[in-house]
């Protein structure tokens, strides 16, 4: 087992999911009051987040686009609110790259594309 990071395993080297079917308007998303899943929130307590509160959403978003999973994405993004949010959003270079790539190809941002 690998004791440090490499440019072969740690986090820079998980791929950044982005759900096929993310902007499908019969997918269910998350609404209310929320608990991210341990694969998400793994470093602290468990938190409820309200998702109409906007600082909660922010925070549920940089988590689950950073360390969700497919399955996770699907659920708690929704992407007019991604796109409201995105410019609040904090984000590492990898995973904002990739969604922003994403929101460009479908004339989703009004700008930076």
């Amino acid at each position: 087992m690998a004791t440090r990071r490499s440019s072969k395993i740690g986090p820079a080297t998980r791929p950044v999911a982005i759900p096929d079917d993310v902007a499908d308007p019969t997918v269910p998303k998350a609404t209310g009051r929320v608990e991210l899943p341990p694969n998400v929130r793994w470093s602290d307590p468990p938190v409820i987040y309200d998702m109409a509160e906007r600082r909660d959403r922010i925070s549920v978003y940089e988590q689950v686009l950073t360390e969700g999973t497919e399955a996770d994405v699907r659920f708690f993004i929704d992407v007019g609110q991604l796109v409201d949010l995105w410019d609040d959003l904090v984000l590492s270079p990898r995973v904002r790259t990739a969604w922003e790539t994403w929101l460009c190809d479908r004339g989703l941002l009004p700008t930076g594309c």
